[in-house]
């Protein structure tokens, strides 16, 4: 089982997106700079996404992409899937002809083939169960514990620059 930099970077892209928002279009130049993602792997992501129905893209002035649905409605398993991203585990692409060794039987399934095939099942049902809004919330939520302790940083900074001064 493999996930490759396709599906990763449109599930980083979508967030990055669905953060955004409230703030009208994005563009895809600057998702490409926030997330460091090439800008033209970004416009085959997208339009591959558009296709699916996640994203709509928004010409002229201020355009951009948008959320095509609410983040809640959206899953990882829709995004991951609409850029032809295969999920599979088994050796043989999920056919029942294995490469590798025999279970003895006539079927030409390798010994281990319904344990990968149970293993697709189970990830694909997990990458189902999460939403685009679930991993922007997650998100958020980092965002603010980490506010608080660049402010402290920043609030001692000054304490010791005004110690140094009054010394």
């Amino acid at each position: 089982m493999r996930l490759t930099t396709k599906g990763r970077f449109a599930v980083t892209a979508m967030i990055d997106l669905a953060l955004r928002q409230n703030s009208g279009p994005i563009t895809l130049s600057t998702v490409s700079e926030r997330q460091n993602i090439s800008l033209s792997y970004l416009e085959q992501l997208f339009g591959k996404l558009r296709r699916h129905e996640l994203v709509e893209s928004i010409r002229g002035p201020g355009g951009g992409y948008i959320l095509a649905r609410f983040a809640r409605e959206i899953t990882i398993a829709d995004i991951i899937f609409a850029v032809d991203e295969p999920l599979d585990a088994t050796s043989c692409g999920s056919k029942s002809e294995c490469t590798s060794g025999k279970d003895g039987s006539l079927s030409g399934k390798c010994m281990t083939h319904d344990l990968w095939t149970n293993l697709n099942r189970r990830m694909v049902d997990y990458l189902d169960s999460v939403t685009l809004q679930d991993l922007v919330d997650q998100q958020r939520m980092r965002q603010l514990n980490q506010a608080p302790q660049t402010n402290s940083i920043l609030m001692q900074r000054k304490t010791d620059s005004l110690t140094s001064v009054i010394v």
